[in-house]
């Protein structure tokens, strides 16, 4: 346990030890000097807006996000895992499809680094053919398409930091203006400052990306999540980007894949236990304190185990004995137990994943801040487009 909303268990590799010394240059690490945009994971940064220019649309019941990847992933992760605690009605247009239909009225939060990119510009040119919209826009500060097209629509736009890249920018402007929009506690999702000068975390987070350098060594370089609650599928999806996208380089890179569970019982799980050994899992469950439980009414004597147990309880025991068999089987993971969905929660696994990641990154000895190749299917798209 690094908090008292998460339970964390840690990989069972006695392989690992020592690490007393790696934890004290690790408290001693410059983080924020080293990687600024780490800044935004503090109370102290500053947002290139104000409380005032956002109070003017908290009045407003639906809002419509328009962006790509980074820009739009953990604002997403934000609203579906926090949806309990939100009142306000959020749409997401987050991929190119050929209809958008929900053109109704509402306020616009249109989110690009570069301010180029070319799926966001086209979903945002079919939705402002309803002119009476208010838009916000956040992008760099510099010449770019949609600053232009701000100054030409007069909305609202604000800075998206060079210095932060869109897979690391969830507790910037990008996810933290909505944030604010949903009435969530925007200094709430802040935990790096503590959790930095946590020992038990620090020791967590060492073992932890040792455990799978160990594994993408042995070749075990994909990582499988099992994932045991619903709401928490756009938090895993934002982790699945800042993970391929950080560490995908130099023919190194670890895959991180998304297993629904316990749906995932009845298709994958036999790969799992007895296909090729080259994965490492993540479990993940959020203790519910609202289940529905089984009518014992019309439940049958060869079932009579499920009698009065709740869906939750029938869910925790799925997950405890396929724990079971993975360690009979020395099949290696770690498991996250959430207790509380909130924002200081969700802050410390964006955190925990991130700084995961930097790390990773310096150990795989690649640059987890940028992605080049990305940028080649850019250019050849828009060359493609040109000879139309």
């Amino acid at each position: 346990m690094f908090s008292k909303n998460i339970t964390f268990i840690n990989f069972k590799n006695k392989k690992i030890k020592n690490i007393k010394a790696k934890t004290n240059n690790l408290k001693k690490y410059e983080w924020l000097k080293n990687y600024p945009l780490l800044k935004s994971f503090t109370k102290s940064f500053k947002y290139s807006y104000s409380k005032k220019d956002i109070n003017k649309y908290k009045f407003y019941k639906d809002f419509r996000l328009i962006g790509m990847g980074g820009s739009i992933l953990g604002t997403e992760a934000i609203y579906q895992f926090l949806r309990h605690k939100i009142k306000k009605n959020f749409y997401f247009h987050n991929n190119l499809i050929p209809q958008i239909k929900n053109l109704k009225k509402m306020p616009n939060i249109v989110v690009s680094k570069s301010g180029e990119t070319l799926e966001t510009i086209s979903n945002f040119n079919i939705i402002l053919k309803n002119k009476n919209n208010k838009n916000i826009i956040i992008t760099e500060n510099t010449n770019n398409y949609l600053r232009r097209l701000s100054n030409k629509i007069k909305s609202d736009i604000f800075e998206h930091k060079n210095y932060i890249g869109g897979r690391y920018s969830v507790l910037s402007e990008v996810g933290m203006l909505p944030a604010e929009l949903m009435g969530l506690n925007e200094k709430n999702f802040k935990k790096l400052n503590y959790l930095i000068k946590n020992k038990r975390f620090l020791e967590n987070l060492i073992i932890n990306v040792e455990n799978i350098i160990h594994y993408v060594k042995k070749n075990k370089k994909n990582s499988i999540i099992l994932n045991y609650d619903e709401s928490s599928e756009n938090f895993f999806k934002w982790y699945q980007q800042l993970t391929a996208e950080s560490l995908g380089k130099k023919s190194k890179g670890i895959t991180p894949i998304i297993s629904s569970m316990p749906k995932d019982n009845h298709s994958l799980l036999q790969l799992y236990l007895d296909g090729p050994k080259n994965c490492f899992f993540t479990f993940f469950n959020v203790t519910s304190k609202t289940s529905n439980k089984q009518s014992n009414k019309f439940i049958l004597d060869d079932k009579k185990y499920l009698k009065n147990k709740n869906l939750s309880e029938i869910l925790e025991a799925q997950e405890k004995s396929t724990q079971n068999i993975f360690r009979k089987k020395n099949i290696p993971f770690r498991s996250f137990n959430i207790k509380k969905k909130d924002e200081n929660t969700l802050g410390e696994l964006f955190c925990f994943c991130v700084l995961e990641t930097i790390l990773l990154g310096h150990a795989l000895k690649v640059n987890p801040l940028d992605q080049p190749s990305v940028e080649l299917i850019k250019t050849e798209t828009k060359r493609l487009l040109s000879k139309l």
